[in-house]
């Protein structure tokens, strides 16, 4: 599995984390043992016996938060599909590919499995959540619902340079999808898209859309670089048709958008 240096999509990283830059308690003697057996056992995921070797080259951690970076190592991975949709993967034989104990790792497969993304496989591990075409299309409905009517009114009452303002990211959709790396492409489009909801002023409409978004870029849709560069173009045509206040263009876009 593929990990990038300080949390970027795509890149590569080779060197096992220093003990030093590992949590003062993942160092203490004991103090993990005491935390794993406090675990439940069917979060633990301790048996690895026939186990598969996780996928791809050692990872580094680097950064303070390690759970944040195996967290989002973790996403990467969901997203290329380096952690197949189906598959069973425990926290101790990740940790080892990471360089870090057990319990960064079951923290932040325990966060994916709140977001939908893998399941607790009793006495195991996680298991990867496979998602049909039919659930793939309902989350694309659920974000149309959504965040349909909150563009319309908002390209009733933003100015259009407000909308300039956001060109820069729309542009950096683009370039994502050029160096066709899936990764990098759903993190720039969730992006864009988290900076359009983030005018109506509503946090909680933007973390609830950014779930929404996250749920639909796993399993990964296979898509080319030329796929993805017409669905990055969808970015800027939205902005023309906000700034012009063209509603009918905008609902054609958005629901476009989410289901192709």
């Amino acid at each position: 599995m593929k990990q990038g240096v300080q949390g970027s999509p795509g890149a590569s990283a080779a060197a096992r984390v220093p003990a030093q830059q590992r949590p003062a308690d993942d160092r203490a003697p004991g103090r993990e043992r005491e935390r794993d057996a406090a675990a439940p056992d069917a979060a633990r995921g301790e048996h690895t016996h026939g186990e598969r070797p996780a996928p791809g080259p050692r990872a580094a951690v680097q950064r303070s938060s390690v759970r944040g970076q195996v967290l989002d190592a973790l996403r990467t991975a969901l997203v290329t599909g380096e952690l197949t949709p189906g598959e069973v993967y425990s926290a101790p034989v990740l940790g080892e590919r990471f360089g870090v104990s057990a319990t960064p790792v079951r923290e932040a497969m325990q966060q994916l499995a709140l977001e939908g993304a893998v399941e607790v496989a009793p006495n195991r591990g996680f298991r990867v959540v496979e998602r049909g075409a039919r659930e793939l299309a309902e989350l694309a409905e659920v974000r149309a619902l959504i965040e349909v009517p909150v563009l319309l009114r908002l390209s009733r009452t933003v100015p259009a340079e407000r909308w300039a303002g956001l060109r820069p990211l729309a542009e950096e959709t683009v370039r994502a999808a050029a160096s066709g790396c899936p990764a990098a492409y759903a993190e720039s489009d969730r992006g864009f898209h988290r900076a359009l909801l983030a005018l109506a002023g509503n946090e909680q409409l933007v973390r609830i859309a950014e779930d929404l978004h996250r749920r639909s870029q796993w399993p990964p849709v296979r898509r080319g670089r030329s796929e993805l560069l017409a669905d990055a173009a969808q970015h800027a045509a939205l902005l023309d048709a906000l700034a012009a206040g063209d509603e009918d263009r905008v609902r054609g876009l958005v629901a476009g958008h989410f289901a192709g």
